[in-house]
Order: structure tokens, then C-alpha cells, then sequence
């Protein structure tokens, strides 16, 4: 495992090659740290890679050519060493491939790049797939950022928000306890396109916010300014924070891909949200951090 820093004028961001993990971002002039720094209190981890899978199979299993194949919790490679494949100052990128392991749990090869790129006060996150199959194939994918939320020891975190570039009333799907989609929505009427993080807002884990309700999502300080923005062009996104932890972040989650439904059918092919590759066709999608 090796840790690599890309740094401009204005910021300062830290990777891991263990899951090709952003670790920290921080303003260079002030020091604020703005990532989670993965406290196993709360959580162990700072910004994983959902891949290939975003959220849960139904009972942890998929079906593909009558064959059935396991796998945990937002896939495996969160959990692996990606290889460098290139760096400057400002941008890098790191690479995934399948090996025996992955087959086993999951029936494709792939190449998964992972990449970051500075600009001004932004980071921009970049995922490029490639199908290097002779078949059709299948996968989800996501990002996990979590964000420090309070900023600083003496605030509370209720006395946060979240911004949307919307003023709609989101409609938010939820998972049951076996981390699997319920047939409940939960809405939330925003005012003046805002959202408080009350102290029960995850106490039925994440918010799931399917069907482009939103494309940013802010965190606002207690003197309403807006001091982050995470922008995106997935189809949902999540919102969480460990339940009933009173965890001092809040993630903001761009998704390709989501948790079947309690009833799934379990075919890889038919998961809702799921991404599909024809064989040599890569799949390229990013979302940005914006630091105010």
C-alpha cells in the first residue's frame, strides 16, 4: 500500500492505492481537513469505490447463465490494491483488474480506472470501465465521499444542512434492516432549497434519492454558507451517515446502481440502475467535489 498527493495552489488531496481511496482534502491555507478521516468508532473508511456492485444482492447473491455467485456489500474493490498508471501534479490515475479471486464472485474480467484530477478549488473524480469480454457485461458503480460535518469540535452537527439544486420535495426510497430496498418512500419538503440534518435523519440508514431529483447536493454551515457541493450526473445518489452513531460526517454518494428490492429476482442482468457493456466498450462517468 503507498499513499500519493496531488496539490495545487489552492488544495491539497491524498490518496491511498489500497482502493485507489482518496484519504484527505484539505485547504492549503487554512489546514481544514474536509474528508473523513475514517475513525472504525464511526466508520473505517474515507471514500470507497462501490464497484461492481453499489449496495446489496438479495441474500448477497446474483444469478448470471444459471450460475450463482456471492459477494458483500458494495463489492470487492474497495478492499484491493490498484496499480498506478500514470501521475503529474495535478491529476493521477490507478487501474484494477480481475484476478481468480474476483471470478469467483463475480463472472467477468474488466479494467476498472480510477482517477483524480485538481482544478482550482475542485476536485474531479473520474471512473472509466472497460469490457475486455466476448460477452455482454454487467455492474454498478458509485462513489462513497465522506465529508467532516460538523468542520469544527464545538458546533453540532444539527445545526447543518443539506443544499440541493432543486426546491421539489425529494423522495427518498429505504432500505430495510437486511440493507435491501423496502417498498416505503419517505419525503422531505425543502425550504429554500435546503434541508436540516436533524439528530433521526439516518436512523433507517441511508437516503436513496432515485429518478435525477438532484444533480448537487452542499453541505451548509450554522451561518448558512454553503462550504462544500458534491455535482454529479448519475441517475440517484445517497445521503448517509452511520445510524444513531452521531457520526461527525455526513457521505454524499453519486450512484450508477443501487440495493435490489426485497423481492429481486436476483439476475444480474434485470438489477434496476444497473450499467451494461457490450464487449470493447468502455463506460466513462466522474462527479466533482467543490471546496467554497
Amino acid at each position: 500500500m503507498a499513499e500519493y498527493q496531488l496539490k495545487n495552489q489552492e488544495l491539497t488531496l491524498k490518496i491511498s492505492s489500497k482502493g485507489a481511496e482518496m484519504k484527505s482534502l484539505k485547504d492549503n491555507k487554512t489546514n481544514q481537513e474536509y474528508l473523513w478521516h475514517g475513525d472504525s468508532a464511526y466508520w473505517g473508511r474515507t471514500s470507497p469505490v462501490l464497484f461492481p456492485i453499489v449496495g446489496n444482492y438479495r441474500e448477497k447473491e446474483s444469478v448470471f447463465e444459471g450460475k450463482t455467485y456471492s459477494m458483500s456489500q458494495h463489492g470487492f474493490a474497495r478492499d484491493m490494491e490498484f496499480t498506478l498508471e500514470s501521475q503529474k501534479e495535478e491529476e493521477i490515475w490507478f487501474e484494477l483488474k480481475e484476478n481468480e479471486e474476483t471470478l469467483k464472485k463475480y463472472p467477468f474480467a474488466f479494467r476498472l480506472h480510477l482517477g483524480y484530477r485538481l482544478d482550482g478549488r475542485s476536485v474531479e473524480v473520474l471512473w472509466k470501465v472497460e469490457n475486455p469480454n466476448e460477452k455482454k457485461m454487467y455492474f454498478s458503480i458509485g462513489g462513497h465521499p465522506a465529508f467532516n460535518c460538523p468542520l469544527k469540535a464545538e458546533e453540532k452537527q444539527s445545526d447543518y444542512q443539506l443544499s440541493f439544486d432543486t426546491d421539489k420535495t425529494l423522495v427518498c426510497s429505504i432500505l430495510g434492516e437486511t440493507g435491501l430496498l423496502t417498498a416505503r418512500k419517505k419525503e422531505f419538503e425543502l425550504t429554500n432549497h435546503k434541508m436540516r440534518i436533524v439528530e433521526d435523519l439516518f436512523d433507517e440508514d441511508a437516503l436513496i434519492i432515485e429518478g435525477n431529483q438532484a444533480k448537487r447536493v452542499g453541505l451548509v454551515n450554522p451561518q448558512g454558507e454553503t462550504y462544500l457541493e458534491v455535482e454529479f450526473d448519475a441517475p440517484l445518489f445517497g445521503i448517509w451517515s452511520p445510524a444513531k452513531k452521531s457520526a461527525p460526517f455526513v457521505c454524499i454518494e453519486p450512484w450508477y446502481g443501487r440495493s435490489d428490492k426485497e423481492d429481486f429476482s436476483k439476475k444480474l442482468e434485470e438489477r434496476e440502475w444497473g450499467n451494461e457493456l457490450k464487449a470493447g466498450e468502455i463506460f466513462e462517468k466522474s462527479y466533482q467535489i467543490r471546496v467554497k
